[in-house]
């Protein structure tokens, strides 16, 4: 299974950096990872609602482009589904089990994503009704899809 995760923005700090590069390879014993960084735009304080469309629309292009029609793509949106550990490996196995060999998740930049990257998303989950920085929220997935496949092969990992 070949998983991509699209974010907006680079992480600028190292122990994020180093927490994502820890799970990435833990998960190549499973799958294979890759992860894209698009460019976020500047968003001035206080900005309005036109400009914060702008720049939703521009980031949410450079996402797009990279999306294939083949990818089962999960936005990940504060308005999304929750699902709990157990329930986000079952459904992941699913996929797999039907022939989808690439997943795609797509973390927005500080306004989130654009409509038309939810529009395009298979799937809207959540992990928690509080906001996180979009460089926390990588280490945060990258470590429930590390736990998604040690749950989906039976192996033991921390509760």
């Amino acid at each position: 299974m070949k998983i991509t995760i699209i974010s907006v923005g680079k992480i600028k700090e190292k122990f994020y950096r180093e927490a994502v590069n820890e799970y990435v390879k833990r998960l190549s014993k499973y799958c294979k990872l890759e992860i894209i960084e698009v460019q976020d735009e500047k968003t001035p304080d206080q900005c309005s609602e036109t400009v914060e469309q702008m720049i939703l629309s521009k980031e949410g292009d450079r996402i797009l482009k990279y999306l294939r029609p083949d990818m089962f793509v999960y936005a990940l949106a504060i308005k999304g589904k929750k699902l709990d550990s157990p329930a986000f490996a079952k459904e992941i196995n699913k996929l797999g089990l039907e022939g989808k060999s690439s997943i795609a998740f797509l973390i927005g930049g500080s306004l989130g994503l654009h409509e038309s990257v939810l529009n395009r998303a298979d799937r809207q989950i959540s992990f928690s009704d509080m906001t996180f920085p979009h460089q926390l929220m990588r280490v945060i997935l990258t470590e429930q899809i590390y736990r998604c496949f040690r749950i989906i092969h039976s192996e033991p990992y921390h509760k």
